[in-house]
Order: structure tokens, then sequence, then C-alpha cells
């Protein structure tokens, strides 16, 4: 009976041990719950209890160089419903069907659909937000949103882009500098009951947005506007398929324009000038009016790229300025008859005078005195085989040869310009380091950005390689090129007042069967110290087509208004009698 009782006892003993062991623990957990643990477990609560509407912060706008606004923001409203909130669920769904102008039923499978927070529709305008505030409609939120606007339209459409529904960069220079300009959303906090109804007394907890920085860019408005009235006009008259235009401080690689005409309405990106017959048809034909063909769009550039043969005949010393040819009108090269533009011939001339003339024998020689190895050095040597790695999207690649399928024909025909492919940012970014004494820019749109208040946040810079061609042959080209505006085929790019270097073209585009052209001139001024430099592409005009026609006077138009407004002055250029210009094969 004793050892019953003290068995008894012991077991006592240890049940007691064990619960006040397990009352020890629990409370040494509920206090490390309670003091150290307290924060974690109060934000889990929070969270539960806390419903999320986003702040749109405001997409930094795109200036040009002189602080003209080119892309801004217009407030907007999102209209959402939160559906534990409604309490007279068909008066939400008429208020917000007429006021959306959104079918009855659009709008009652939103309004009716159980989730957290229900988007209606975004984009909408302020005044049709605040009408819809004015109704005073449990359930209803119109949060403050931020649309993008672009003031001039089609101005720059190209160079630009737009934005999408989100507001988020697609094309152009919203897409490239998205990271500076699209900022930071903010939130507002609500706390929710159990069953997801707001709790008045709480209040709201608001993270404030910021705002994207604003960028800079190194267009002119006013060169923009230039270069786009002469494209428009040209494009008319010759009833062309399309026109771009190019400007650029050949010095830096800062393009000043950048111009593809017919443009299209920036705040209408989605909007086509014809029907398509599919969706299919639709993508594709959008595609085509937002493709920026001086970036996206090869070409063969016909006798522009003279002036490149040149610079590599002179860098490799087969030829001087001083070097007599002789044209018949045509060279034969193996099995080939290849013609000059001027059937006739010119005759015996030096090479300055060739250049002057675009001779096409003239130049079918240089290419064979250089042969492909070293013809294909200079394409690298030049930069042209490497993007330009300018700041917009879709550039696309120089087509060229492999050297070991370049014969005797394709030399001759790559030395005027001819059987390759490049881009006209390429062609001018090229000549560019040709004539500002031998150094290869990058072409550029980005200089900086600054927050709102005008601090700048970042500085953009962009590599240069020195050494492209030496200082003599930089010289000895401007000096050539400005002789074919002055005396030969490029004078009807000539300002009266003004130096201008520059060459005319005219190629055919694949398949030559369809007697499609493409017209050109390439021109820079000063001659001697080139400040600009531009370039004309004319897609397939009606009539005649040759560039020395038709795109010369272009440029001369538009340097005309450009280069006083750069604050050039004007030279004192002493009378000289021309010549009937010629030009076929330009």
């Amino acid at each position: 009976m004793k050892r019953l009782k003290t068995f008894q006892k012991r077991k006592i003993l240890v049940l007691a041990l064990i619960v006040a062991g397990t009352l020890t623990f629990l409370m040494g957990r509920l206090a490390w719950l309670m003091l150290a643990r307290s924060e974690f477990y109060s934000e889990k609560a929070q969270d539960l209890h806390e419903r999320e509407r986003s702040i749109k912060a405001a997409r930094g706008e795109i200036l040009d160089r002189n602080g003209v606004v080119l892309a801004a923001n217009q407030s907007v409203c999102t209209v959402s419903v939160i559906h534990s909130q409604i309490e007279d669920g068909e008066a939400v769904i008429r208020v917000l069907a007429k006021e959306l102008e959104l079918p009855e039923e659009t709008v009652r499978k939103r309004v009716e659909k159980i989730s957290s927070i229900e988007r209606i529709r975004s984009n909408v305008p302020k005044e049709t937000g605040d009408r819809i505030l004015g109704y005073d409609l449990a359930g209803v939120k119109v949060d403050v949103d931020y649309k993008r606007y672009y003031p001039y339209d089609e101005l720059a459409s190209r160079v630009l882009g737009f934005t999408g529904g989100d507001n988020q960069g697609i094309l152009g220079l919203e897409v490239m500098y998205e990271e500076w300009l699209a900022g930071t959303e903010g939130k507002i906090l609500t706390m929710t009951d159990a069953s997801g109804v707001e709790i008045a007394e709480t209040g709201e907890r608001r993270q404030e947005p910021e705002n994207g920085d604003n960028l800079v860019t190194s267009l002119d408005y006013n060169i923009q506007c230039y270069a786009q009235q002469a494209a428009e006009r040209v494009l008319e008259e010759k009833q062309a398929e399309a026109v771009s235009v190019i400007l650029m401080d050949p010095r830096s690689g800062e393009i000043l324009a950048m111009v593809n005409v017919p443009e299209y309405n920036l705040n209408e990106p989605f909007t086509l000038q014809q029907e398509a017959a599919s969706e299919e048809e639709e993508q594709e034909l959008l595609n085509q009016m937002w493709r920026n063909r001086c970036v996206s769009d090869t070409y063969e550039p016909g006798s522009t790229f003279k002036i490149i043969t040149t610079a590599a005949a002179l860098e490799q010393g087969v030829v001087s300025t001083d070097d007599r040819f002789y044209c018949p009108g045509y060279k034969i090269v193996e099995d080939r008859r290849i013609r000059c533009h001027k059937t006739a011939g010119h005759g015996a001339e030096t090479f300055t005078e060739g250049i002057m003339n675009s001779c096409n024998p003239v130049f079918i020689e240089l290419g064979l005195r250089l042969g492909a190895h070293n013809f294909c050095k200079y394409f690298e040597q030049f930069g042209l085989m490497s993007a330009t790695n300018i700041d917009l999207p879709g550039e696309a690649s120089t087509i060229m040869h492999a050297e070991e399928k370049i014969g005797q024909v394709e030399l001759a025909t790559i030395a005027f310009g001819q059987s390759f492919q490049i881009t006209p940012i390429q062609l001018i970014t090229t000549v560019s380091s040709l004539i500002n004494g031998g150094t290869r820019v990058t072409p550029h749109f980005g200089l900086r950005t600054e927050d709102e208040n005008g601090n700048v946040t970042e500085e953009f810079s962009y590599g240069q390689e020195e050494g492209i061609v030496s200082a003599r042959t930089s010289e000895t080209l401007r000096e050539l090129l400005e002789k074919v505006v002055s005396e030969g085929t490029g004078q009807k790019g000539a300002v009266e007042g003004f130096s201008i270097g520059g060459k005319t073209a005219t190629s055919q585009t694949l398949p030559r069967s369809e007697k499609k052209y493409i017209s050109s001139f390439l021109g820079f001024a000063p001659a001697e110290d080139p400040q600009v430099i531009g370039l004309v592409v004319i897609y397939d005009p009606q009539g005649v087509y040759y560039g020395g026609t038709i795109a010369a006077p272009v440029m001369q138009e538009i340097f005309a208004d450009v280069l006083p407004y750069l604050g050039l002055e004007k030279e004192e250029i002493p009378e000289e009698s021309t010549e009937e210009e010629n030009p076929g094969g330009q």
C-alpha cells in the first residue's frame, strides 16, 4: 500500500513537471512572438487587411535641345470597382456604362466579378472621371493616371515612338530610354475588415510616386520642321513612295533632324490610312507605318558611295587628284560591258573631273586598283561592317559580299555603289567620319536626363574612334566634294553665300525589271569646316528621278533655312559660269 502511494506521488510529480514545462515553453514562445516578432506579424496582419491601388508616376517628357516639349503627359483617370463595397450594383452598372460609353453587358461582367479590385477602364478623360466621382457611388474608385500626349502630332514620329495603354514605351526613343522616362509607381493602401469592406476610421496610407526624368535630345524642333516641310513638298510633287532626311553634326554625331515622310500621328498610332483585309494584314501595315527607313531599311547607295571609294583609294595611294582617265561611255570588266550614265562618254579627264562628273568608269578603275582585299579592309576600317549603335531600335546591318566571293565584276559595281546595301544612317555616319578629319562618331539623340527641377541626373556619352582616315585624305575629300557642288553634278545643291560639299546619286532597286529608282543627295557645310551634314533619300519618284535634279534641290532648300539658323555667316563667293547639268547616273 505504501509502495502504491509512493508511485502515485511520483506520477503526479512527473505530470506536474510536464505541465509546468509546457506552460513555461508556451509563455516563453508567446513572449518571443509578442516582443521579438511583433513587427513581423503586425505587418502580416496589415497585409491581410490592406488593399492596394497604384498611383501612376508621371512619365518624363522628351525635349528638343532648346527645351521644346516633343512628348508630354495629359491627366486622365482609371475607373475601378471593389465588389465587396458595392451597395447598389444596378446603379453602378448603369452609370459606368453611360459615362464610359461601354456596353452594359461588358460593365456588368466586370462589376459582378468577385475580386479585390476590378479595372473597368483606363485612359478616361479627367472630366469624365470627375463626373463619375460626382455620383458618389459606393465601391467605385477613380484614380488619377497619365496618358502620353504629343503636341506636334506627326513631327519626328518614327524617332520619338509612342507608348502603350500602360504608358510603357513601345517604339523609338520612348522604348530606348524607358529606364529613365518611366518613373516608379506609388500606392494607395486602405484597411479592410474580414469581409473586404474598407474601414472608414483608418483612412488611407499613401506611398507617393517618383516621376520619370525628362530626356533632352539633340533634335532641334525648327530644323526638324524645315526638313519635314521640304520632304513633304517633294513627296507630293514627285508622287514618291517615301522621302527620308537626316541632318547631323558630323563632329559629334548629334542628330538635329530625322524625317521619314509620310509620318504618322503619334496620338493615334494604331490608325491606318487604308483598310486592311485581315488582322495579319493590319499588323503588317502598322509595322510598315511605324518603320524608320533611315535606320531599319538598307538600300544600294549608288554614287554617294563614291565618296567612300575615293577615301579608300586616297588612303591606299592608288590615285591622286591629277591622275588621268579616259571614259568612252563604258568599261568592259571580264564579260560585262558596264556603262557610264553619259553613254557618249566623258572622254579624257582627271580624277578631280571624274568625281565632278560622277563618271562610273573612273570609279570602276579605282575599285580594280584597290582589289577585293583592300576594299574589304576599308569597309572594316571605316566602320561599314559594324552597327552605328544609334540609340534607336531596329538598326539593320550592312549587306555585303564575303571577300572570297568578290570577283572583278562585283568589285567594279561596289566601287560606284551597287551590288551591296547599307542604311542611310550608316552612310551619313561613315561620310561624317571621313570629312571631319577621320574620327568615327556614334550617331545619337540622347544628350542627358533631368529631374522635374531641371537638375541633370545623367549625361550620356558616346564612343568615338580616331584615325579612320588621315587628316590629309579628309581635307582632299572635302575639296573634291566642294567642286562637285560648285562645278559638277551637284550644282542644284548649292546655296548662295555658303561653300557646300556633296554628292548626288541615283540607284535602282531590286528587281531591276520593275524600273524603280532611289534618288539621293548627301551634302555638308561649310565645305572647309563641316558643321552640319545632310542626306536626302527619295524612294521611287515618278517622272525624272536623277538625284542631281530632284534630291539636290531638297537639300538646297533645307540648307538655305538651316545654315543661317545655325548662325553660319555667308561668304562672298565670286560668280562663276556654270554648264548645264547632265544628271544621268548621278
